[in-house]
């Protein structure tokens, strides 16, 4: 087996079927709260309370969950092939399960920061609450990209995807940008594959390898076919 330059781009749909609860679903964000109470620089200027107490429920979560059979196909490809990871989730069932390198777009759950300053971050596994500071004095807010603010970490994205021999897209409905947009920066040519239960075909090249499956059954279907 030639050994490649595997990309893989994972959202929602991946941890989902972990027992992570999902930003979206039955039209609105986790425990009904909508986004613009939860999740935007506004919410964290209105409510603090309300955002710190939703990331708090979901930092609790991540101990009462565990890679699912997708995580753990992926990091034992890393034994044949360069594997990286760009994922949209917050969670670390990548790291978990082994994978090395792992590129969170949105921040991640374990991690806090200065709101002052976006560079000082903190590891944090417990609750965080007001009055606690960050080293520059400044209140630590969760370390997650919110709707409305920018993802630092496309900069970094764009280059892994252009090195890619094959670009696997996983548990995502390609709706949200800008990491909807990666697949834009593919050399023409490459291999792309999309595992999905509910795959969004609008716009999708007719080129594009579609497994209609979840995680843990498509990760290794599509696993087998590189062999």
């Amino acid at each position: 087996m030639k050994k490649q330059n595997i990309v893989v781009l994972s959202g929602a749909g991946m941890s989902a079927e972990s027992g992570v609860m999902t930003f979206r679903g039955n039209g609105g964000l986790w425990h009904n709260h909508q986004i613009e109470e939860v999740a935007t620089p506004e919410a964290w200027e209105n409510n603090r309370a309300l955002v710190l107490r939703f990331y708090n429920e979901r930092r609790a979560q991540l101990f009462q969950v565990e890679p699912n059979a997708g995580h753990l196909a992926l990091a034992a490809l890393e034994r044949h092939h360069r594997v990286r990871i760009i994922t949209q989730n917050v969670d670390d069932l990548h790291e978990r399960a082994g994978s090395t390198e792992v590129l969170h777009l949105h921040g991640k759950l374990r991690e806090v920061r200065s709101e002052r300053d976006e560079n000082l971050i903190l590891p944090w596994t417990g609750d965080l609450n007001e009055g606690d500071l960050a080293p520059d004095g400044a209140q630590l807010r969760p370390n997650i990209v919110w709707f409305g603010e920018a993802v630092p970490a496309m900069s970094n994205a764009i280059p892994i995807v252009e090195e890619a021999d094959h670009l696997v897209i996983i548990g995502t409905s390609l709706q949200v940008y800008p990491a909807a947009g990666l697949s834009r920066f593919l050399i023409p040519g490459t291999h792309c594959t999309y595992i999905d239960p509910a795959p969004n075909r609008a716009g999708l090249d007719p080129s594009v390898q579609v497994i209609a499956k979840n995680a843990g059954e498509g990760v290794p279907e599509w696993i087998t076919s590189l062999r």
